[in-house]
């Protein structure tokens, strides 16, 4: 609990280097959003990168589920 995080893998199939968007969403077991956050994660070409997703707020205790949206779009 005292450096809790969520861990997204994050996929470039394609032929060149990419800055894609990620979008976490952290909630409750009620579905409320704890934390709600995005990024922009450069990833090479043909290749796969594991990030950590700071998952720290007064409600930590709460957290019951997190969504990561399944398909990154293009930052550039």
């Amino acid at each position: 609990m005292e450096d809790p995080y969520a861990t997204v893998e994050i996929r470039n199939p394609n032929a060149r280097d990419a800055v894609l968007n990620l979008k976490v969403r952290i909630a409750d077991k009620y579905d409320y959003t704890l934390i709600d956050t995005g990024r922009q994660i450069p990833v090479p070409a043909k290749d796969k990168l594991t990030y950590r997703v700071p998952a720290k707020s007064k409600y930590t205790d709460k957290i019951a589920q997190c969504a990561v949206e399944p398909v990154a779009t293009a930052a550039w």
